[in-house]
């Protein structure tokens, strides 16, 4: 069984410390929680999922994998999410992002359930948010959370044959473009 220490941190004691870690971490309610590596097919559907947005976003965008952090709200709380995209000229923090039109995490068995709770509330508390994306790896399935107005969300699910129509970047994505290169990779 593997044990990881849950340190209390002040905000300030969390950046500081982050900014030295070998070891990236996600600051939540004051906790600090390590981040375990990533598989290759989580690897390679995120690198999929941002070249895509790259080669359409305008250079007023960032696409954003994995190693910058988001901070989600007032706790304070700070996430890596797995594809972020940032298209407020104001959000030029950088380190730290505040205002991401998109977010992606790609499931794992060991943060589904965070991705889908926690990070799912977090996220729609932050009013740039227009979606957030849930990819799983072990099957052809996207989850789309698209905000409809500031307080409610409608939940696309999506398989394989289907088109994601991303809104802040007016791009059509089949999904089948998110698994591609996962043929040979267990």
């Amino acid at each position: 069984m593997q044990q990881h220490v849950l340190i209390h941190l002040s905000e300030a004691d969390y950046l500081e410390m982050e900014a030295d870690s070998p070891v990236r971490h996600e600051f939540v309610g004051r906790l600090t929680y390590p981040m375990a590596g990533a598989s290759v097919r989580h690897n390679r559907i995120a690198l999929n999922l941002a070249s895509r947005l790259l080669a359409k976003a305008p250079r007023t965008c960032q696409v954003l994998i994995g190693d910058v952090k988001l901070k989600a709200d007032a706790w304070p709380t700070y996430y890596y999410p797995d594809v972020m995209l940032v298209c407020d000229p104001d959000d030029n923090d950088p380190l730290i992002k505040t205002r991401p039109c998109l977010l992606a995490e790609v499931l794992s068995p060991g943060t589904e359930a965070i991705d889908r709770r926690e990070k799912l509330t977090a996220y729609q508390r932050l009013p740039s948010l227009r979606e957030y994306l849930l990819i799983a790896q072990d099957e052809m399935r996207v989850e789309l959370y698209r905000r409809l107005n500031l307080r409610d969300w409608v939940l696309e699910i999506h398989s394989p044959g289907d088109v994601l129509k991303l809104a802040c970047l007016d791009l059509e994505l089949p999904i089948e473009v998110l698994y591609d290169g996962l043929d040979n990779i267990a």
